[in-house]
């Protein structure tokens, strides 16, 4: 009953036209005034901004010419094992002798390189193309190490010539030392099976591990150098670890992806 007769003395009292009319308080202006202005920026950097994304992947420090495996040309028993494991040996330098049927056999290095890895002892009986030692090529002895970065399929076409590439080596203590930098200097645009990777690096467990995921790109990444570090290599630190990096290493590798432009995925 009240609610009625205060409409109905509303409806019978004259317009106020004289007094001013308030459209909104100055709360109301503070916020629109904020919204007008973050739907301003927003558009900016859609049309002129970019996104930055990166793709980690797996990867292992390597002198960049890769490894092969040295296989036995015959069959027999190892009677001398003439290398080392850390050698570098010249071209057809001998590795191990082999007693076969028709007399001993020396078998030598294919092309020059370090010996990363021995499996033949003496006393083994070994068969015709087994695999008795793991070389990997190095011309000299100063050769810098590269990084391989084996990167899934999908992502090889946004990968940037020279992009940065920050790479975590398994054998240094990232909180202390920080990650090592480098930049993409080659992308192989061929899928990568197990054997292929097998034969490049010498190993053929490798060869399994970095296809567990389906067939990688391999990148090659080029190091940063930097005389006032132990390692000879720039890293996140000042001064990187207090040691050499060797090859063969274990790593995993983070690039920068081309930038991308924030309007090409806010529009349908």
């Amino acid at each position: 009953m009240q609610f009625r007769q205060q409409a109905l003395a509303k409806i019978q009292s004259p317009e106020e036209l004289d007094l001013p009319v308030r459209f909104a308080r100055p709360q109301g202006w503070l916020v629109l005034s904020v919204t007008v202005v973050a739907m301003a920026a927003a558009s900016v950097w859609a049309l002129s901004g970019s996104v930055t994304s990166t793709v980690t992947a797996p990867a292992i420090l390597t002198h960049g010419q890769g490894s092969y495996l040295l296989q036995s040309p015959v069959s027999g028993q190892v009677t001398a094992v003439l290398a080392r494991q850390g050698e570098r040996l010249a071209a057809d330098s001998p590795v191990l002798k082999v007693r076969t049927a028709e007399g001993e056999t020396v078998v030598r290095a294919v092309d020059a390189g370090r010996v990363s890895a021995l499996a033949a002892t003496v006393g083994q009986i070994i068969d015709t193309g087994a695999n008795v030692a793991s070389v990997e090529k190095v011309a000299h002895a100063g050769d810098p190490l590269y990084a391989t970065v084996y990167v899934p399929a999908e992502n090889a076409a946004a990968i940037p010539a020279h992009a940065s590439v920050d790479l975590t080596v398994q054998s240094v203590p990232t909180q202390e030392y920080g990650v090592l930098h480098g930049e993409v200097r080659s992308v192989d645009r061929s899928v990568q099976s197990a054997r292929t990777i097998s034969a490049f690096l010498g190993d053929s467990q490798l060869g399994e591990q970095f296809t567990k995921e389906g067939r990688p790109v391999a990148v090659t990444v080029r190091l940063d150098t930097s005389k006032s570090t132990r390692s000879g290599y720039a890293w996140s630190s000042a001064d990187g670890p207090p040691f050499e990096l060797t090859s063969m290493t274990m790593a995993e590798g983070s690039i920068r992806l081309a930038d991308q432009r924030p309007v090409d995925w806010l529009l349908p």
